[in-house]
């Protein structure tokens, strides 16, 4: 079976790994894909936001199915331009897609749902959320708890263009519950708590996400908030027409009142997929072929009783850069023999030298039978592993750790 990965960081090369273990395999592919990838399959320099090189590609080799791992390409509507010419693939819709895509959008949908998420705020007044209406790589969410951070968030998720919209200020701890879903079903895939700010003790500014643990012992069972809060949206995108076919990833605020939902991504997440496909037990490609053929009837996805933690490596401007090119990387081979898994994000050869080629670099995952465990496995991994100017954070899963 040829599969084509479409994107080129770590949650792609996470998707990858997984896919590559699966017997009915037969190549896997990239576009563009990354070195990290390139140990795996064959990666194609065609860019994730191309639809029609996409379809081209995929009709040349003949794929049985497409994964697309980015945000943007859905929402842009790849996956439409895809399924339209008769190529499988595993992603939403533009239409569907819009649950990530737009704010406004999702907050409809989730009112028509009846599923439990901060009030909208008709003035902007702290403490409040400010958030930019679409996409913006993780970085358009603002939490204003004084008047001064609430005129910067103004002014900053303005940049991004579009409308703005403000929310209560929800109190709690966040978590992430990630489904595969057909269309119909959604099948629970895990939990993960993820750490978006750069800096140990959450201080400075939102990220991408700079590190993540699975499971996560304080959260409720998976499948139950699968159920209460995945499972009515695909319901409801279903009713309007714009059946969602892909991973549908909640962002969770669990506080006194119970867990209210934060946000909905059409996607894998990243750094979650780096610690959720470690622990996956079932084969990732039937998993996804049965949800792109639209039954996912008596499928389950069987996660081992293990943990995992990821911590990514940035380059020393993230997030206020992402374009850190050129310093010369060691250590991987040194942290992977130990038993860690590294995960490419921004990396490229360079006469035959693997260097940095984005703002987070890698994420290096480590597996064990407690979150302790693998938290001292992935630290261990990441003191094996240099470039100039890397950052990390020192205290992702900490608090986990200590049960």
């Amino acid at each position: 079976m040829q599969v084509l990965v479409v994107g080129s960081g770590a949650r792609e090369h996470a998707l990858a790994w997984r896919l590559a273990r699966s017997p009915a395999l037969t190549e896997l592919h990239a576009a563009p894909g990354n070195p990290g990838i390139a140990a795996l399959g064959r990666c194609h320099p065609v860019r994730a936001e191309d639809s029609e090189g996409l379809l081209a590609l995929a009709q040349t080799i003949g794929v049985d199915l497409v994964v697309v791992g980015p945000e943007g390409p859905l929402v842009a509507g790849v996956a439409d331009v895809l399924r339209h010419n008769g190529v499988p693939v595993f992603g939403p819709s533009a239409d569907a897609a819009r649950i990530e895509g737009s704010k406004t959008f999702a907050k409809d949908v989730l009112d028509a749902a009846g599923i439990p998420t901060a009030a909208s705020l008709s003035v902007a007044r702290s403490p409040c959320v400010v958030k930019a209406d679409g996409l913006a790589a993780g970085k358009g969410v603002f939490v204003c708890h004084t008047a001064a951070e609430l005129d910067e968030a103004l002014v900053a998720a303005g940049a991004f263009g579009g409308t703005l919209v403000i929310e209560e200020l929800l109190d709690g701890r966040e978590a992430s519950v990630f489904a595969i879903c057909d269309g119909v079903r959604a099948v629970p895939l895990g939990a993960a708590q993820d750490f978006k700010r750069i800096g140990d003790g959450d201080a400075g500014p939102n990220t991408g996400g700079m590190g993540a643990y699975s499971p996560v012992s304080w959260l409720d069972d998976p499948a139950t908030l699968v159920e209460q809060f995945c499972q009515p949206v695909v319901d409801e995108l279903a009713r309007r027409g714009t059946p969602f076919v892909g991973c549908l990833f909640a962002g969770l605020m669990v506080g006194d009142g119970g867990p209210k939902v934060l946000e909905f991504n059409a996607r894998f997440g990243d750094p979650e997929t780096q610690v959720l496909l470690p622990l996956l037990e079932s084969d990732l490609l039937e998993l996804l072929l049965a949800a792109t053929h639209g039954d996912l009837s008596g499928v389950s996805a069987a996660v081992r009783d293990e943990a995992a933690v990821t911590v990514v490596l940035a380059g020393p401007d993230y997030p206020a850069r992402s374009d850190y090119v050129g310093a010369a990387i060691s250590g991987i081979e040194e942290a992977e023999a130990e038993g860690a898994v590294v995960f490419h994000g921004g990396t490229a050869m360079r006469d035959g030298t693997l260097v940095t080629n984005g703002g987070r670099i890698l994420s290096v995952t480590g597996t064990g039978a407690t979150v302790a465990d693998a938290r001292a496995h992935a630290y261990a991994a990441v003191s094996m592993i240099e470039f100039d100017g890397v950052q990390n954070r020192t205290d992702i899963a900490e608090v986990a750790a200590r049960g």
